[in-house]
C-alpha cells in the first residue's frame, strides 16, 4: 500500500484592495450579480461573474425553484451561458459572492459539488486552468488557481473512452 498526500495552495487576502484591478472588477459585477439571485426559499443569494479570454464578462446567480432539484446554482448559470455564448473562447477566471438575508456571511463558499464537476467540464476540455475566486458579503477572500485544486482526481470524459 501507498498513502498519497494531495494538497494545493490557497490564497488568502484581507480585503478586495488586494486583488488585482480586474480581479477586483469582476468580484464586484460578481457582487451585483448576486443581488439579483431569485433565492425566495433558502434566502441564500449567489453571485458569479465569468472573464473569457476575449475579455468579455458572462454573469450568472443562483435561481431556485419550489421543486429544489429544479433551481440552479449561480456558477452553473454563468458557466453554461459562457459555453452557450462563447463556446470556442477559454474561461480565465471565475468570480463567487454569497450572502444570505438571514445571517451574516463572513467567509467564502466554495463551489457545491455538481458545479464543481461543471467547471472542470470546462477546465478539461479547455486544457487551461480556470481561476476561482471566492467570497462572502465580508471576510477573507479566497483564490485558488484552479478548479483541480478543489477537485482532485475529477471525473472526465478522458473515463469514457
Amino acid at each position: 500500500m501507498e498513502k498519497r498526500r494531495i494538497s494545493f495552495d490557497l490564497l488568502v487576502f484581507d480585503t478586495l484592495d488586494e486583488l488585482s484591478k480586474s480581479e477586483k472588477a469582476l468580484m464586484q459585477i460578481a457582487v451585483e450579480a448576486r443581488e439579483n439571485a431569485y433565492a425566495p426559499y433558502s434566502k441564500f443569494m449567489v453571485g458569479a461573474a465569468i472573464l473569457l479570454a476575449n475579455d468579455e464578462i458572462v454573469i450568472g446567480n443562483n435561481q431556485e425553484n419550489a421543486s429544489y432539484p429544479s433551481g440552479l446554482c449561480a456558477e452553473r448559470v454563468a458557466i453554461f451561458q459562457a459555453g452557450a455564448k462563447y463556446p470556442k473562447v477559454e474561461i480565465k477566471t471565475i468570480a463567487i459572492s454569497v450572502s444570505s438575508k438571514t445571517h451574516i456571511v463572513d467567509r467564502p463558499a466554495a463551489p457545491c459539488g455538481n458545479c464543481r464537476q461543471a467547471i472542470a467540464e470546462y477546465e478539461q476540455k479547455q486544457n487551461s486552468p480556470i481561476a476561482i475566486i471566492m467570497m462572502g458579503a465580508s471576510g477573507k477572500i479566497f483564490k485558488c488557481e484552479s478548479l483541480e485544486d478543489i477537485l482532485p482526481l475529477a471525473f472526465g470524459s478522458s473515463y469514457l473512452k
